[in-house]
């Protein structure tokens, strides 16, 4: 079965020859192909905007053009993969669903990035971005797409709550812990569409830390929007490693991680409202 497949290559030792890298590859591959095809789509986009990084000197907002199609690549890559994993320890019940909702998610980021790719490419920002009638059409059909998106995402916790995934008490809380936090960042991500920038006390752009481009200057509603959206790599991770080393206590410490986890979140939403950067230059 699918499951079991996933299931023996996390929770069961590997050979020494293998590795654990291409086996988690290959296995993703098989039980969620859809998610699997996306993430190594986007390993090709961050590659190929990697190598327009290096060609084209443009800048938009301050950044190098192809600077966030190269960051999108990259967490789209993990998003997908990632999701696909958890899913696929959901029972053979909850399948026919995912199947479903993992082509909606690969569907919504392939708009998404094609519409990152076409501004980058016409020299101007893909995000927030209604100064002309074809860039708003572009603006808003992401933005259907990034609905969509968070309503499989909205799927996706459900199905985590009503089935009971494959794993021990500590992994499984972190799964669904960790959904519904990547939601709540989700969410978060909207509240920056709806005011139509992401600072805080300034305009978009300027000064930001290096690579990351969060605003030293102002508020920056990315930060908490970051922090909440790797909940989803994170919180599992954590009750994984939990469920390893203190197996009678993991579910409980996972429960105490993502609350700890929210208030960071809940932290730095409020501090980027102030009007107050993560890091003051």
């Amino acid at each position: 079965m699918k499951i079991a497949l996933l299931s023996s290559a996390v929770f069961s030792p590997l050979s020494p020859a293998a590795s654990p890298v291409r086996e988690a590859l290959r296995v993703l591959h098989r039980v969620n192909p859809a998610l699997s095809w996306t993430g190594w789509a986007n390993v090709a986009l961050a590659a190929l905007a990697l190598g327009l990084l290096l060609l084209d000197h443009r800048l938009v907002a301050g950044a190098p053009v192809w600077l966030k199609p190269l960051k999108f690549a990259l967490s789209i890559t993990a998003f997908t993969w990632t999701l696909g994993w958890l899913l696929a320890d959901l029972p053979a019940a909850a399948q026919r669903s995912v199947l479903l909702l993992s082509w909606g998610v690969a569907l919504s980021m392939a708009v998404e990035q094609a519409v990152i790719f076409t501004q980058a490419a016409r020299g101007t920002t893909s995000h927030y971005n209604a100064s002309t009638p074809l860039n708003g059409i572009l603006f808003g059909l992401m933005g259907l797409f990034i609905l969509v998106n968070t309503l499989m995402t909205v799927w996706a916790v459900y199905l985590a709550w009503r089935y009971q995934p494959h794993g021990p008490a500590g992994y499984v809380w972190g799964l669904r812990l960790g959904l519904l936090l990547f939601l709540v960042g989700s969410v978060l991500g909207g509240f920056m569409i709806h005011n139509l920038q992401h600072t805080v006390g300034a305009p978009d752009g300027g000064p930001g830390l290096p690579g990351l481009g969060w605003s030293t200057r102002a508020g920056d509603l990315r930060v908490a929007h970051f922090l909440g959206m790797h909940a989803l790599q994170a919180l599992p991770l954590l009750g994984w490693a939990l469920s390893r080393t203190v197996p009678q206590q993991a579910a409980a410490l996972t429960w105490a991680g993502a609350a700890l986890y929210a208030g960071a979140v809940a932290g730095l939403f409020a501090l980027a409202l102030a009007g107050r950067p993560l890091w003051a230059s």
